[in-house]
């Protein structure tokens, strides 16, 4: 689910809280685990990710860096929309077949004594693949997933966990995943000309830059040092200030739909080191021209362990 083939169209997060936190830790996931890959299908992929309150009162084995998302400025978490012990991550390129795959998960984990904390639903509009990236509209209108690498050598590189990391020896292998649930003002979006919109993110609608520089290259910012070109608050341009050296991440975002108007991406990156990952990215996006059409309102941080079921025995 790392890797640089593309992602599929379909996914469905599902967040459970273990019901009975008094019992055995290890048991009770290994539990969940068996009954929640008996519901999988051929054709649905189902992953998993461990929140910091899975470990609470063991921390002597957990993953360095895992921790309770913080609130970051602009921020409007709902608590019942964040965090958790256990993400399962259902998806496939059926949507009916992944939605059916949850509702088991959700099911299983019931008859488990485990709760369900929240869960969203994802898609990707126009996905495809473009010189080895996975591509997609967002609700914005604009084709995402550039930032991507196109080798699976550079996306190990950025997203494993590596030996001499200081992290546990179960955790080699496995990555820190971020989920944030951003909703989109889509009306107020749309009100503004397509040229403002474009400055606003630093890039066309197509994904090509502002200044001229073909796609598959990387823009000079240096040469616009005043944002003549690509406004200074850009989003991209924020983001990535030296796209020669790019954040040490890989994203795997999803647009949601849930009706009123309640509409945006998920956003899922995946990395090794969340501080020099996602947090560098965050800090940097404080004051971007995008801040007031987009708002956080849930999410968390999860460890997604490596193949195998060495991170079971580990809870335990």
């Amino acid at each position: 689910m790392l890797g640089v083939h593309q992602p599929e169209t379909s996914e469905g997060f599902v967040v459970l809280d273990q019901g009975r936190p008094g019992e055995g830790k290890g048991n009770a996931v290994r539990a969940l685990v068996r009954e929640v890959r008996s519901v999988g299908r051929g054709d649905v992929a189902v992953g998993f990710g461990l929140g910091a309150s899975l470990f609470e009162g063991d921390r002597a084995g957990a993953p360095r860096q895992l921790k309770v998302m913080p609130s970051f400025p602009g921020d409007l978490l709902d608590p019942v929309q964040s965090h958790g012990d256990l993400l399962v991550r259902v998806s496939g390129e059926d949507a009916a077949a992944v939605r059916k795959v949850v509702e088991s998960v959700k099911a299983v984990a019931t008859k488990a004594d485990w709760v369900v904390r929240w869960g969203i639903d994802g898609f990707r509009a126009e996905n495809r693949v473009e010189e080895g990236r996975g591509l997609a509209r967002n609700p914005f209108h604009f084709t995402e997933g550039f930032g991507n690498p196109e080798s699976e050598r550079v996306v190990a590189d950025r997203v494993l966990v590596r030996e001499g990391q200081g992290e546990p020896e179960w955790a080699v292998g496995g990555s820190y995943q971020v989920v944030r649930v951003i909703r989109f003002a889509t009306e107020l979006w749309d009100k503004d000309s397509v040229h403002e919109q474009e400055r606003i993110m630093g890039r066309r609608r197509d994904g090509k830059w502002l200044d001229g520089t073909p796609v598959g290259e990387e823009p000079n910012f240096a040469a616009d040092p005043k944002g003549r070109q690509t406004p200074l608050d850009s989003h991209v341009r924020l983001a990535a200030s030296d796209r020669r050296n790019p954040p040490p991440l890989v994203r795997r975002s999803y647009s949601y739909d849930r009706g009123d108007g309640d509409t945006g991406i998920i956003f899922s990156c995946f990395q090794r080191d969340l501080a020099r990952g996602f947090e560098a990215v965050q800090k940097r996006l404080e004051g971007e021209a995008l801040a007031k059409y987009v708002l956080t309102t849930g999410g968390g941080y999860f460890f997604v362990p490596p193949p195998g079921d060495a991170w079971i025995d580990a809870l335990s």
